[in-house]
Formats: structure tokens, sequence, C-alpha cells
């Protein structure tokens, strides 16, 4: 049998992306005491799939005026989608998951 190279890429890519899930699904979890600097940790966790921190869409979809009210957010960010985004709640803390939440609606486009 012969793969052509959009199958392998596609398969590539597929396995890419599960792989980078798996990661932030097991992220180690940022201790309550230390400094919680939420647009580094939304860039280096979230950034993957959300685009431009939150502003566009990307794998995932544009944050920045979602039409989802806060405990939405907060319960996607917490218990994730299959097959869509991981789960969160063993990585942060409440306090930092509406930290996360306070910095998605706070998002505008970027000037230029």
């Amino acid at each position: 049998m012969r793969l052509s190279c959009k199958t392998i890429l596609a398969g590539l890519s597929a396995s890419l992306l599960w792989a980078a899930m798996a990661q932030a699904q097991s992220a180690t979890p940022v201790p309550e005491n230390a400094a919680f600097e939420v647009e580094q940790v939304f860039a280096g966790t979230c950034g993957f799939c959300h685009s431009d921190g939150g502003r566009a869409a990307g794998k995932g979809p544009q944050l920045m005026n979602s039409p989802r009210d806060d405990d939405y957010i907060r319960s996607r960010i917490k218990h994730g989608k299959q097959g869509a985004m991981p789960a969160f709640d063993g990585a942060f803390t409440d306090a930092q998951i509406d930290q996360m939440v306070k910095y998605i609606r706070a998002l505008k486009p970027r000037d230029g």
C-alpha cells in the first residue's frame, strides 16, 4: 500500500496536535504562591490553539469578545472538551482560572 504525502502529513499533524494536548493536560500545576503571569501562562498553555493570545481563531476559537458567559469559560478551562480541549482542573487553582477568565474578557485588538 502506498501512502501519499498528504496522508502522511495529515497523520503527523494529528499526532503532533494530540501530543501537545496530552502535554498540556499533564502540565505541572503552578504553585498557588508562585507569581502567576496570566498572559505568559496563556501564551504557553493556550496559545497553541487560541491564536494571537486569544484574539484570533486558530485550532480553537477566538476568545476575544466571546459570547459565552464567564461560568461557561471557567467550566471549559477546568473540564475541557473531549477530543477538542484538555481539562486544566489539576493544573490551575480556581483563583488562577478566574484570572484567566478575566484576561480573556479584557482582550482587545492589538494596535497596528
